[in-house]
């Protein structure tokens, strides 16, 4: 930089003097010209008496020095101006730098680095902030998005491997208080018959509490949580809230509490609770729980179904006591034969598995011995490496200088360091034992291998001044030992095996038969062992399976399973299942293990299940005939309502779900009717429904459709004498009943558990049914509400639907959720345009995609008119 000042000064004073003199000429060049033009005579006093005469040329002779000074100020301001950029460059190269600096720093993830603008001017600088901030953000976005990710996952595992709600309550808020570190909490669930939250998981400060506690709907905190459906979250604790004594804190109150709901399709399933002694709840935290709430109450949902679903089960199976006791023995029979296929898939498996760790261990076995060595090596009497022979690279993966810097101790086991302390204090102690130990090591390459190590003090030995350590890899003699055990149980198995094995050669001769041999073939083992199979007498269909097996294998190297009938002197004809698998000394064939099952009595079981499935296949196609024989004709309801379809989809052959429709005088009744079950029960129930709805409204066409619903209620009860004080029958039904009066433009709407849309236009209307279905037990000390009855003018164009629970309960899509009434709202407004058949087109694609692979779930019935 002083160079750079030097020579800059050292150009500005050359251009002054250059100036300068040029300037000089200026005053003689007038001189000469003044000398010329009045023809003075050359003297010494020339110059005075030019002066004199022409005062200009004192003017001239001063515009040198103006010249000068001119050139002088110009040359300065150009050196100020060139010393000011010069430190502008200089500024922005440091801008950049820093920038460079700070760019690379938020590439390597430090996002919390702290950066300043030094020049308003740094846009760079600027934006390099913005993206950090950014970043910033998106990384804690991330982290917090993983973190609830992450605990659903949790959570998930435990809600699809538990099938009772105690476990499953108990699993969730152990590893829920775990997770987001609290130290209480408990799972409150929901009963509507008593309309009370019971606590059946308590844990706290680390253990299990047993807490029996309820509270009704509204009451408490718990209760007002389950009354409002929204959490609870308070930093103020009540004086009269519940603690749980800690041997550690004592009966200390926490500093904040979190109730979350657990909500599925807007019915309340439990409440979990949590306290925290430490911390307020994070916003992290219960927006977590929230989310989680939902999924854990769906779970609780389906399992409350599920047991409601066998309760319903074993009542239908009272009602049809022939059908239970077929199905019963075709259930104990199809698990005898599963059990039976299954011993016999693992005995085989098994039998294959050890002959195969047989050969394995004599091949470890003989390399082991060909390539035998071991590690040298020497510490001192501080118990420093000193030696460590070049052998360790080849068994441990490290080189003798890694050793030496400490890879010794490095990758022992915590176990093995023990080991390989105490075995230096005893030969400390007592030099003249050598002292052998076996540990486990973790190589460069991360495996693990067992080492046995002999140690002796050689300490007063002065070649090797030191405790010397000699160690192997005994890790295939682990296991050649370990193959050793396995091959003795393996020969203890056939021995008492009742499968018949036997092993021959590929000529046919015969080198090991089990016992149960003689029950098969009529000769004993010892007979069989060493014979031919042309020496022995035995069924001439085994004989030619044997040869058959023998060539297929030769040909393929693979095993061979196939069933054939023998005649045995002991047993008569049975049928067997034989496995011939191939066996190979260094990849050739040598043996073949013949495995045979008697499979007789499964057979035997399986020809029987057919033919009582036969039957009641039979019996429910019957029933299904009925069935359909009741439903209403689509030819008589597209002539009273053209413009309407049905989208019926049983999920068996019978089904709970029917569509009924009746037509008196002037009125049209339809209705989309749901049976509590489906198959066999559901369509019991249907018959019932279908008969008793025609008898209401034959009987006064005057009933609204909340007055059919109310009579169809009581009637129902009274054919399942469900008004009886020892009923135990809880089956019903939900439907959604419209009464159509064209005259009138009038509908009337009345539905149990299942609403009614009406498009009208570009707007979706809804009418919800009442919260209860069609019979069931009556409640003792509550007193029933009418089925509400709506009203509605109907105009021109209006689109009304209505159905069962079947499709919005059916579970599919990418995430496997439910299909949702939700759904079928959007496909209605999405779609306002389209035909009645087009609508029956679209819902019946929709769902099959939405299914996919996914079993269908339950009857569904979709039924939609236009006005």
């Amino acid at each position: 930089m002083s160079n750079r000042n030097q020579n800059i000064n050292l150009i500005s004073y050359n251009d002054i003097l250059i100036g300068a003199g040029v300037s000089l000429a200026i005053p003689v060049f007038a001189w000469i010209i003044d000398i010329i033009i009045n023809n003075y005579p050359i003297t010494s006093s020339l110059l005075k008496e030019i002066h004199i005469k022409n005062p200009i040329l004192y003017i001239i002779d001063f515009l040198p020095i103006i010249i000068s000074i001119i050139i002088y100020l110009y040359t300065r301001k150009r050196e100020k101006d060139k010393k000011q950029f010069q430190k502008i460059i200089e500024q922005r190269d440091a801008d950049i730098n820093r920038n460079a600096i700070f760019a690379k720093q938020i590439g390597e993830g430090k996002y919390d680095v702290k950066y300043n603008i030094l020049d308003k001017n740094d846009i760079l600088g600027k934006s390099l902030i913005v993206m950090r901030d950014n970043l910033l953000a998106n990384n804690q976005k991330e982290k917090e998005e993983n973190w609830i990710s992450d605990g659903k996952d949790i959570i998930q595992n435990i809600l699809r491997i538990r099938n009772n709600i105690n476990t499953l309550a108990y699993d969730v808020i152990v590893q829920l208080i775990k997770y987001i570190d609290v130290l209480q909490g408990a799972f409150y669930v929901y009963e509507e018959e008593s309309e009370k939250l019971v606590n059946i998981a308590t844990y706290a400060y680390n253990r299990r509490r047993y807490i029996n506690q309820e509270f009704k709907i509204g009451h408490g905190l718990i209760g007002q949580c389950a009354y409002e459906k929204d959490i609870v979250y308070r930093t103020e604790i009540p004086s009269d809230y519940a603690t749980i004594t800690s041997g550690i804190l004592g009966d200390k109150k926490p500093s904040s509490i979190l109730i979350v709901p657990l909500i599925t399709e807007e019915k309340l399933q439990g409440v979990l609770e949590f306290a925290s002694i430490k911390n307020e709840f994070s916003e992290i935290t219960i927006v977590f729980l929230k989310e989680l709430g939902e999924i854990i109450a769906r779970t609780l949902y389906n399992l409350k179904m599920n047991q409601k679903t066998e309760k319903l089960l074993q009542e239908s199976q009272q009602m049809t006591e022939e059908l239970k006791e077929n199905e019963e023995e075709l259930r104990q029979n199809a698990e005898e034969m599963r059990a039976t296929q299954e011993e016999l898939e693992i005995s085989n498996r098994k039998l294959g598995a050890q002959i195969k760790e047989v050969e394995n261990a004599q091949k470890r076995l003989h390399s082991l011995l060909e390539n035998a060595s071991e590690v040298i090596s020497i510490y001192d009497n501080e118990l420093k490496l000193k030696y460590q022979s070049p052998s360790v690279y080849k068994i441990l993966g490290y080189t003798p200088e890694e050793m030496m810097s400490g890879k010794d101790m490095d990758r022992l086991t915590a176990k093995g360091e023990a080991a390989m302390k105490e075995m230096f204090d005893l030969l400390l102690s007592d030099s003249d034992t050598p002292r052998t130990i076996q540990y486990t090591y973790i190589k460069k390459d991360g495996k693990k291998i067992h080492i046995e190590t002999t140690g002796r003090n050689l300490l007063h030995d002065s070649a090797i001044d030191g405790i010397i350590l000699n160690s192997q890899d005994i890790t295939e003699r682990k296991r050649a030992e370990k193959e050793e055990r396995m091959k003795s149980k393996m020969q203890s198995l056939s021995e008492n095996s009742l499968d018949l094995i036997l092993r021959m050669n590929t000529k046919g001769q015969f080198f090991y038969a089990n016992p149960i041999v003689e029950d098969f073939i009529g000769v004993k083992s010892r007979e069989v062992i060493n014979s031919r199979l042309e020496d022995l007498s035995i069924d001439e269909s085994l004989v030619n399976f044997f040869k058959d097996a023998i060539r297929h294998i030769r040909k393929t190297n693979q095993k061979l399973n196939q069933e054939i009938t023998i005649t045995s002197l002991s047993k008569g004809q049975r049928i067997m299942s034989f496995n011939a698998i191939p066996e190979f000394n260094e990849n050739e064939l040598e043996t073949v293990l013949f495995v045979g099952h008697d499979i007789t009595e499964a057979k035997q079981i399986e020809m029987e299940i057919k033919e009582k499935n036969n039957k009641i296949n039979e019996s429910i196609n019957y029933a299904q005939r009925i069935q359909s024989s009741i439903l209403p004709s689509n030819t008589i309801i597209q002539e009273y309502l053209p413009n309407s379809f049905i989208f019926y989809l049983p999920r068996d052959v019978v089904s709970g779900d029917f569509p009924w429709f009746f037509k008196k005088e002037d009125i049209i009744y339809i209705a989309a009717v749901d049976c509590t079950g489906h198959g066999v029960p559901g369509a019991l129930l249907s018959f019932i429904g279908y008969f008793q709805l025609n008898n209401i409204v034959d009987h006064d066409v005057n009933y609204t459709a909340g007055q059919i619903l109310d009579k169809l209620h009581f009637g129902v009860r009274t054919t399942l004498k469900q008004d009886r004080v020892d009923a135990e029958a809880r089956d019903g039904m939900d439907i959604a009943l419209v009464r159509i009066d064209f005259k009138k433009k009038e509908l009337q709407f009345s539905g149990a558990h299942r609403p009614l849309f009406l498009l009208r236009k570009d707007e979706l209307l809804e009418y919800r049914g009442n919260r209860k279905a069609i019979g069931g037990i009556p409640h003792r000390k509550k007193a029933e509400n009418d089925f509400e009855n709506h009203l509605v003018e109907f105009k021109k164009g209006d689109k009304i639907f209505f159905f069962s629970d079947g499709m919005p309960d059916q579970v599919g899509g990418p995430d496997d959720r439910k299909y949702s009434s939700q759904r079928i709202r959007d496909n209605i407004l999405g779609n306002k345009d389209l035909t009645m058949q087009q609508y029956n087109s679209l819902f019946a694609n929709d769902f099959k995609k939405y299914k996919g692979k996914n079993k269908q779930i339950d009857d569904v019935l979709l039924i939609g008119i236009e006005f």
